[in-house]
């Protein structure tokens, strides 16, 4: 019966306390989403400093972060692909010489 009612009190006080967490952004919440997009969702304007650049797993993080993606992958010509839309995604286009031609969500 005792622990019954602790785990009860226990748990009653867990939720009050989750329900007064914070995301830790306190005081610069729009100035902070605006920048990066910090929704995880793609913004590939971004990342359009990478073209013309050959591409490498370096250029490919830098982008992903200057687009907010949460993955980013580098397409090559003749790479199966999937067809499915990921909002998430950035891709990096390259040529055969692996020159940056195209940046694009998905």
């Amino acid at each position: 019966m005792f622990r019954t009612r602790a785990f009860l009190a226990t748990l009653a006080v867990a939720s009050v306390l989750a329900g007064c967490s914070t995301d830790g952004n306190s005081g610069g919440g729009k100035a902070a989403q605006a920048s990066v997009g910090s929704d995880g969702r793609c913004q590939a304007s971004g990342a359009d400093f990478a073209i013309g650049k050959q591409g490498s797993a370096e250029l490919l993080e830098q982008a992903r972060k200057a687009s907010g993606s949460q993955i980013a992958r580098i397409l090559k010509p003749r790479d199966v692909v999937t067809l499915e839309y990921r909002s998430e995604r950035l891709n990096l286009n390259v040529d055969e010489q692996g020159v940056v031609t195209r940046v694009n969500c998905g």
